[in-house]
């Protein structure tokens, strides 16, 4: 009875390729495993999970030929290994698959030849344990207004196996995995048989589907094991919800080692001074953030960012670096902004004060059936039993700012407020959504800016959505006052 073992992403090693009946009875020796011609590598960042392709040459004689295959000490999936013949496919055959019992992690293959000579094989598995991660280092000028940014990637190999002149992949995209490898990987050699073709299909699915949609070959790609002189190269290729980080040339990856490459070197590269008040993603402050985009434009290149942390700092005009911040990003597509918040600005200062409260547009209700509006001159009349049943409460603000800078500064704030809402200001204001109000403007360098606003709280009787209705005019007979910080 044949059995078929499905393809998989995995990374592996194969122990022992043996040519004869007879030297598989022996079970030949590790130094007699024929040496890799290529071994590739392609590591997914959003789950533990590696495609390892390996390629060997193998003298078959004609008839039989058992092969042996082990994963000893390793965390491939045993599931996933798969035996493809690269050259003379017609003349070669899998006969079977088998799992010894007296030999745990380990599976032979019988391949029935029809020629003498050799061919070229391919094995595909799935591995956990090989990982990698991005960081960027950003250095900002002395003015501020533009940085230099470099990006690296760091793998890390600790799935048991050494990979020698291996072409790397590294995938930016999501996968769902319906169980881990490093499970299937110590699954008992006596389940192994019971296990069912779809038990990892998910995560076999989605790894090689990105490879069928590739658009490059593999030259392109810097695949085919020229190593190009100099520093490494990442070559960035786009697929439709993958991204693929191909390493020119080939590297070694011992096992229990990691090793870091360079993904990107700009220079130059132009970013924003943003002051943001926004309480719900940075609590109750002003802090200043640097807006970078990731275009060509901004010299980032034209490839999306993957997760990491970036580490920003400043030239201080004297002959040295003044730190800044240290932040983790998420996953940046093409033209999406690179935000980095640098915390409080203690040169600017903002507080924000009440100047007003009040209440009109007062209903009445008499005796709990009728009611009628209250007229502010104290004229209405007062029935017997009546209670207030409706009102509109009035409360005016100021947003104040000092900027002690040498330099103007753009802010943003948004404000998130409760209820049936009127909300007035002279600043053009605009809605971020049914309850947030956004205001944007600028205060001068060593200006103070008084940003006043007014909230019109519609209660009770009054009220009748929860939403906010923006009205741009003139509060508190101005709407932005600017003097000299002191």
């Amino acid at each position: 009875m044949r059995t078929r073992i499905t393809p998989c992403l995995i990374v592996a090693s194969v122990f022992a390729l043996v040519l004869s009946p007879e030297a598989f009875a022996r079970n030949v020796d590790l130094s007699t495993v024929p040496k890799r011609d290529s071994v590739q590598l392609t590591i997914y960042n959003s789950e533990d999970i590696t495609l390892v392709r390996e390629t060997r040459t193998v003298t078959f004689r004609k008839g039989v030929n058992p092969l042996q295959f082990s994963w000893a000490n390793t965390l491939i999936d045993p599931t996933s290994v798969e035996l493809k013949f690269i050259t003379n496919p017609e003349k070669l055959e899998v006969l079977d698959t088998t799992f010894p019992h007296d030999k745990p992690q380990m599976l032979y293959w019988n391949v029935r030849s029809d020629f003498d000579g050799e061919a070229t094989i391919e094995i595909t598995y799935f591995t956990s344990g090989i990982t990698w991660k991005a960081d960027y280092l950003a250095i900002a000028d002395q003015n501020e207004t533009q940085a230099s940014v470099e990006g690296f990637v760091r793998i890390y190999n600790n799935s048991g196996e050494q990979y020698d002149d291996a072409h790397i992949r590294l995938v930016v995209g999501t996968i769902n995995l319906v169980q881990k490898i490093a499970e299937l990987a110590r699954v008992p050699v006596e389940k192994l048989g019971e296990l069912r073709d779809d038990a990892s299909r998910s995560y076999r699915h989605a790894a090689a589907e990105s490879f069928v949609r590739t658009r490059a070959d593999s030259r392109a790609l810097g695949l085919d094991g020229a190593a190009m002189a100099g520093e490494k190269q990442i070559v960035k290729e786009g697929l439709s919800e993958y991204f693929i980080f191909s390493i020119d040339g080939s590297e070694t990856i011992p096992d229990g080692w990691s090793k870091r490459m360079r993904s990107l070197d700009a220079a130059s590269v132009p970013f924003k001074i943003a002051y943001r008040y926004r309480p719900v993603e940075y609590g109750d402050q002003l802090v200043r953030m640097y807006l970078f985009t990731n275009n060509k434009d901004s010299k980032l290149g034209d490839s999306p960012l993957p997760d990491g942390m970036v580490r920003v700092f400043r030239n201080n005009g004297r002959d040295g670096l003044s730190y800044l911040v240290a932040q983790n990003i998420k996953y940046i597509p093409i033209g999406d902004k690179i935000e980095l918040n640098l915390g409080a600005d203690p040169r600017v200062m903002f507080e924000l004060i009440k100047l007003r409260a009040s209440r009109d547009n007062i209903w009445m209700q008499v005796n709990g059936l009728d009611l009628f509006r209250r007229v502010d001159d104290g004229a209405a009349r007062i029935e017997v039993n009546s209670s207030v049943a409706g009102f509109d409460s009035h409360e005016v603000y100021t947003q104040r700012i000092r900027n002690y800078t040498d330099k103007a500064i753009n802010v943003e704030i948004r404000r998130t407020i409760s209820g049936d809402i009127t909300f007035r200001s002279g600043l053009n204001p605009a809605l971020y959504d049914y309850q947030t109000v956004e205001l944007k403007t600028s205060v001068d360098a060593a200006k103070k800016a008084d940003l006043l606003y007014e909230v019109v709280q519609h209660q009770a009787h009054n009220a009748h959505q929860n939403h906010v209705v923006l009205e741009n005019g003139i509060v508190v007979q101005c709407a932005l006052h600017s003097s000299t910080v002191r």
